[in-house]
């Protein structure tokens, strides 16, 4: 960069403008007081100074970019959505946003923004304002309009200009389903003009905002598609979509955006109606509400000061569990030694591993790079290196603490042992050990790389920081952890067993298994209680009832199954017939009125006496496991949420 004359606003708390002598400005975000950049109230008031400021004397040319390691801006502020009370304040809101960028694409100079890192919601309709886009190739960088995910649409202009950008089949799935662009991807959608290495970014958009090209826009089919009579086609066929997932109508905000593009240009502004109707809905209060509590399961996985990154895992048992656990952390950066009895035994998880690599990084020498991270150990070297020994073997009291005999005193001093056990209680495994307190519980789900809670289980109190190192250790994998206490079933597997079995006592009532699991994804959840069993095995679903619910007499129709030997998909037949991995059901009767309910009155229930018992700090905890452990209809909140809405509900009617 040639040299630079800072151009500075004692209200100016959130931007940096500095000049060349050539005339081109860099922009700046770098919102005080907060790790991230988002564009409150504050900092659009503030841009909309720096715009005042560049109009009475416009730039050759503006590249906007962060002053944050974290990323380019992250969004709207949440917080100020979480406020919305009444329609004029939403529709201010919108306001807000569309007239201000609006405004920017209009400005006479050349713009451009500068990507690394994650360019969210706002932040991504900010850089679509612009005249071009360029993309640093690195691994953080993620672009997405993903207010779907929170009941809500983009309404400050992403819903006209990503379809202008790169079609309207494109823009539509990246709006409807959140789902985010890497650099690679984002320049192949047209998304970004191009994706540039670190060292060239500043060189190539100061080249690339003054070479006087026309701004990216769609051809072709993509572009006619914008147009009638292809819009009404398009809008059409993504409408079958949404109702296809979601049948019951419970997020909203999906066909709101078909409409707002379709009908009304994207421009929210004309349709105060569906702002009023979205914005304020219950839906999106809850939806944002579960956005706030997996904010603070990521919180629980920050690294606290003096505790230091894991870099090498040893991971004992190359079962499913085992093997995958081992691929996510080698998936993640770090190195991983996988032992089991011998290498046969290991070769399985290692080509699971690799089949995860290529679907997860595409780019060939990257999963190279992960496979090579991943070592078969059979003979157990890794254990003396490891910052971590995480034990995934057959739930067996006596084969579990013979391991820990074999291991701890071979294990570096500061390292955690770890065990991902689903029902065996901490404290009688620490039994042994020479330092009880390093063993601590983290307990993933399976699958492993698409479930996003780990329970972290501590048994009595938390000596020496282990529980908040395991968390540190799980937020480095990209997952959610949830702290709990040593209990039978944690918190997750204790709510979900009342609720299966309830669902089995209605099959020995004579209900259909499909009539039932319709009744639940009605109701909102991803799968039903009995294609749960299936999924988890029923052998598995019968010893977690019989340990948690304390029924000594299991459900017949379980009975009967188990002693046939169908256990559910591993074998092929459970409640249902399973070919390729999915249940073949039959055509379900209508559910009877307050069917769900009564199925989830028993999981509120269990939900509540676990907060009781202090398996869980607080209740906002526990629905934000429940939810992100079973996949609780998230447009609830959560269950105690849930049933404190209806209780509230029922009281003021």
């Amino acid at each position: 960069m040639t040299s630079t004359t800072e151009i500075s606003s004692p209200q100016w708390r959130h931007w940096r403008l500095e000049r060349e002598a050539d005339g081109l400005a860099w922009l700046t975000i770098d919102r005080a007081d907060s790790a991230v950049n988002a564009l409150s109230a504050e900092v659009m008031t503030e841009l909309a100074q720096v715009l005042d400021s560049l109009q009475s004397a416009p730039p050759t040319g503006l590249i906007i970019r962060s002053g944050k390691a974290a990323g380019f801006i992250a969004g709207a502020d949440v917080e100020e959505f979480v406020g919305l009370d009444t329609p004029q304040q939403a529709h201010a809101l919108v306001e807000r946003g569309w007239q201000l960028f609006n405004r920017l694409a209009s400005v006479p100079y050349p713009t451009l923004a500068l990507i690394q890192g994650h360019c969210l919601g706002g932040g991504l309709e900010l850089a679509l304002a612009c005249r071009y886009r360029l993309a640093v190739d690195v691994p953080g960088t993620s672009l997405a309009l993903p207010e779907v995910m929170l009941g809500i649409f983009p309404g400050w202009g992403g819903m006209r200009r990503l379809p202008a950008l790169i079609g309207p089949a494109a823009a539509l799935d990246m709006m409807l389903t959140g789902r985010p662009a890497d650099a690679r991807k984002a320049a192949a959608l047209g998304l970004v003009d191009a994706r540039v290495p670190p060292r060239l970014s500043d060189t190539t958009a100061r080249r690339h905002v003054l070479s006087g090209k026309p701004a990216h826009r769609a051809r072709g089919i993509a572009a006619w598609m914008n147009h009638a009579p292809f819009k009404s086609l398009v809008a059409k066929r993504a409408q079958k979509q949404v109702e296809a997932k979601d049948p019951q109508g419970h997020y909203p905000a999906a066909p709101a955006i078909i409409t707002l593009w379709s009908q009304y240009d994207g421009n929210a502004l004309a349709a105060p109606q569906v702002i009023d109707r979205i914005l304020t809905s219950d839906t999106a209060r809850n939806l944002l509400r579960v956005f706030r509590l997996q904010e603070r399961l990521k919180s629980c996985g920050k690294a606290r000061e003096g505790i230091s990154p894991v870099q090498h895992v040893h991971v004992v048992g190359a079962g499913t569990m085992g093997g995958d656990i081992a691929a996510w952390c080698a998936l993640k950066g770090m190195t991983v030694t996988l032992q089991d009895q011998d290498a046969a035994r290991i070769a399985p998880a290692i080509g699971r591993a690799t089949a995860l690599y290529a679907r997860k990084l595409k780019d060939p020498y990257a999963a190279r790079a992960a496979a090579d991270r991943l070592v078969p150990d059979p003979a157990g070297d890794g254990v003396t290196r490891a910052d971590l020994v995480i034990e995934a073997i057959t739930e067996q009291v006596e084969a579990k603490q013979a391991l820990y005999r074999a291991v701890e005193s071979r294990m570096k001093p500061d390292a955690i042992l770890a065990t991902n056990t689903s029902s065996l209680s901490l404290a009688t495994l620490r039994t042994g050990l020479t330092q009880p307190h390093r063993l601590i519980g983290i307990h993933f789900f399976n699958p492993v790389a698409q479930m996003p809670l780990v329970e972290v289980v501590q048994a009595g109190p938390d000596e020496q920081g282990i529980q908040a190192r395991a968390c540190a250790f799980v937020g480095q994998l990209g997952k959610l952890p949830l702290p709990v206490s040593d209990a039978p079933g944690f918190l997750v597997n204790a709510v979900l067993a009342p609720y299966m079995l309830a669902a089995m006592r209605q099959v020995d009532d004579g209900v259909s298994p499909e009539t039932i699991d319709r009744a639940m994804t009605d109701f909102g959840m991803p799968m039903g209680p009995l294609e749960l069993a299936d999924t988890v095995g029923l052998d598995i679903a019968l010893a977690a009832g019989q340990q948690l619910t304390q029924q000594a007499k299991p459900p017949r129709c379980l009975a009967d199954r188990i002693s046939r030997g169908d256990l559910g998909r591993k074998s092929g037949q459970g409640f249902y017939a399973w070919h390729d991995g999915k249940a073949r059901k039959q055509q379900p009767a209508t559910p009877p009125a307050g069917m769900a309910e009564k199925l989830i009155a028993p999981l509120i229930e269990r939900t509540q006496q676990q907060v009781d018992k202090g398996v869980v700090a607080d209740a906002d905890l526990a629905d934000a496991g429940v939810i992100f452990g079973t996949g609780f209809a998230p447009f609830t909140g959560g269950p105690l949420h849930y049933r404190n809405n209806k209780l509230h509900n029922t009281s003021t009617t």
